[in-house]
């Protein structure tokens, strides 16, 4: 067990490198549908912009533009963590790869019918894009390195075989993963990034959010900031929504776990029926346990404001710079 743990901890590490660098492509062709005719695409997740969600197809490489809708059905191939059914579509976030049923719009895009994913294929493909990246890092630097002259071309080889290393041991991880069949909360816990981690997100509001001991209840004053937030938000193009929650280090590990699910998903819940958010703009309502404790927990007043749920209003950084 300790030595599948170590495993699933690299596989973590590896897994939030990715994600903090964004997922790298070159100029690509875009696949075009057909206004009112049907299609399926099936292909890994690039990007999220409001309701569009831009993909990498699988038997092209094209990217391909779908829109999700109130009318959109999500589909899992099995069940991921503790997120309930009804926040599926939720877990539509960059390196998941989705199957996706619709109908081609006025804009050469497909209205999505039915999207089906499998939440355990995520830690394999972003240990497999990480281990791509790493390729290329080594051979640029190396590059880069022995340009400045002989003296330093040593170092450049030195550094390149190192990246190399790290690029293997990530192709290992990835197969290991793949072998493991992942399905324990700890892994997908390491997989369940957040999305506002990315490279390509811009937050342009938060609000923190604070609750009691043991509790999953939101406070009147805290409703109130998420009624402003929400609102703030509609007027926000391509807004999208993130939600974290956390709890201090009381309980055991398997207690924080859940309780820290159970506050972002109350805040999902508020947000989507008080509020009036389509849950298609929230992403990933997770908890993260006790990490990322922004207090020590060695006092009361730290354990409580590690009791809190972070929400943050996000953008497309291009979206963003395009309308400012």
């Amino acid at each position: 067990m300790r030595t599948r743990n170590s495993r699933l901890r690299m596989l973590g590490c590896v897994v939030c490198i990715v994600l903090l660098g964004g997922l790298v492509r070159g100029a690509v062709a875009q696949e075009k549908f057909e206004a009112d005719k049907k299609g399926k695409v099936s292909g890994v997740i690039q990007s999220r912009s409001g309701d569009l969600v831009t993909i990498q197809t699988k038997k092209t490489g094209d990217l391909a533009i779908i829109n999700l809708s109130d009318d959109t059905k999500i589909e899992r191939k099995k069940d991921f963590r503790l997120r309930r059914k009804d926040m599926d579509i939720t877990a539509m976030v960059p390196g998941l790869t989705i199957d996706v049923e619709g109908v081609g719009n006025a804009k050469g895009q497909l209205d999505a019918k039915k999207v089906v994913f499998d939440p355990d294929t995520f830690a394999v493909e972003v240990a497999e894009e990480r281990q791509i990246q790493l390729n290329q890092a080594a051979a640029a630097r190396a590059q880069s390195t022995a340009n400045q002259g002989v003296s330093a071309a040593g170092q450049a080889q030195s550094s390149a075989d190192q990246a190399q290393q790290s690029a293997n041991q990530a192709g290992q991880l990835a197969g290991a993963a793949g072998a493991a069949a992942i399905t324990d909360a700890q892994a997908v816990e390491m997989v369940n990034q957040r999305v506002s981690d990315l490279g390509d997100y811009k937050t342009v509001e938060e609000a923190g959010l604070f609750f009691d001991t043991g509790k999953a209840t939101i406070s009147d004053s805290d409703k109130q900031a998420l009624d402003k937030l929400a609102k703030d938000a509609a007027g926000v193009p391509g807004y999208m929504i993130e939600i974290a929650g956390y709890a201090s280090s009381t309980g055991t590990k398997a207690e924080n776990e859940r309780l820290s699910d159970e506050r972002a998903a109350a805040v999902a819940d508020y947000l989507r029926n008080t509020a009036n958010v389509p849950m298609r703009r929230i992403l990933v309502p997770a908890g993260y346990g006790a990490s990322h404790p922004v207090a020590s927990n060695d006092s009361s007043l730290g354990r409580d404001i590690n009791q809190r749920v972070d929400v943050k209003v996000l953008v497309n950084k291009g979206l963003a710079e395009g309308v400012s």
